[in-house]
């Protein structure tokens, strides 16, 4: 179900000013355990629920995601390649990411540019990785956001998608990099024709990834936070099978805890056929430190 729907609430970003490579070690497990934020306490905070599940129909989970909460920073990919390329080429980019954003913490570069030498940092190793003939021709998408103050800078490569609940309503922030998307662009598809067109096996076409060439080039959107809204982090094993309505009412009818669990069983219900991985932020009032 790929729809491109620019966002009234979300402005594109374009990074600017040097990167600073040195910091700490970021493990880049599923579920990082929460850290400790080393400064006082903000006005909102952020609260992380993540899933990831193989699907109905596969046997291997090629979709990786991480988070690492005192950095602020949060991430979904979706690997692609023969063999287990796939789950390499996602796992190496969460990793990398982490990695890459963590180590610019002590920088004074704005979050928008740190954010893009991450990504940019995850194609580089991917790419690198992939010229090994077990490798040949991997790649992944990738969903990041990273908070900046009391808004997120939200970066895409590929059709894994983000999503903003407020106000009961959700709304995509990012725009697929894809084969309709780009027929929708260049006028050859009207958008309220998309979902009946016979793409004759192109469906899952991706025209923009991390890790298949030497450079990469990411969409970039600034988000405000404001308290109650939510971020959506998801592949496409997700989002193929739930509209925006859908996931907002989903998501209003369920507990935190078990907002992930009840978007996928929805996705499994209606055939799963590729992993599904959805990552959910809410952001809520800090309670003062007494």
């Amino acid at each position: 179900m790929t729809e491109e729907n620019p966002n009234p609430l979300a402005q594109p970003v374009t990074p600017q000013g040097p990167t600073d490579e040195s910091a700490p070690h970021v493990n880049p497990a599923l579920a990082l355990p929460p850290l400790q934020e080393e400064s006082g306490p903000t006005p909102l905070q952020l609260v992380v629920s993540v899933l990831s599940d193989v699907g109905c129909v596969r046997t291997n989970n090629e979709d990786a995601c991480g988070y690492d909460e005192a950095h602020g920073i949060y991430v979904v990919c979706d690997g692609m390649g023969g063999m287990a390329s796939g789950e390499v080429a996602s796992a190496m980019a969460v990793t990398t990411i982490l990695e890459t954003f963590a180590k610019s913490a002590p920088s004074q570069v704005p979050v928008s540019a740190r954010l893009l030498q991450a990504i940019s940092a995850a194609n580089t190793d991917v790419w690198e990785k992939g010229q090994v003939a077990a490798h040949k021709g991997m790649g992944t998408t990738a969903v990041v956001a990273a908070r900046d103050g009391e808004r997120l800078i939200v970066g895409n490569v590929g059709d894994s998608r983000a999503y903003i609940i407020q106000d009961d309503q959700c709304i995509q922030l990012t725009v697929d990099h894809s084969y309709l998307n780009e027929l929708i662009r260049n006028g050859t598809v009207k958008i309220e024709d998309a979902h009946n067109i016979d793409l004759q096996g192109m469906e899952s076409v991706i025209t923009r990834a991390v890790g298949v060439a030497g450079d990469v080039e990411p969409d970039f959107f600034s988000i405000d936070l404001k308290p109650g809204s939510s971020l959506l982090l998801a592949t496409d094993g997700l989002t193929r099978y739930l509209l925006q309505d859908e996931i907002a009412a989903i998501l209003r009818a369920s507990p935190l805890e078990s907002a992930c669990a009840n978007l996928i069983s929805v996705a499994k219900q209606r055939g799963g056929q590729d992993n599904i991985t959805c990552l959910l932020l809410v952001a809520l009032p800090s309670h003062p430190i007494p």
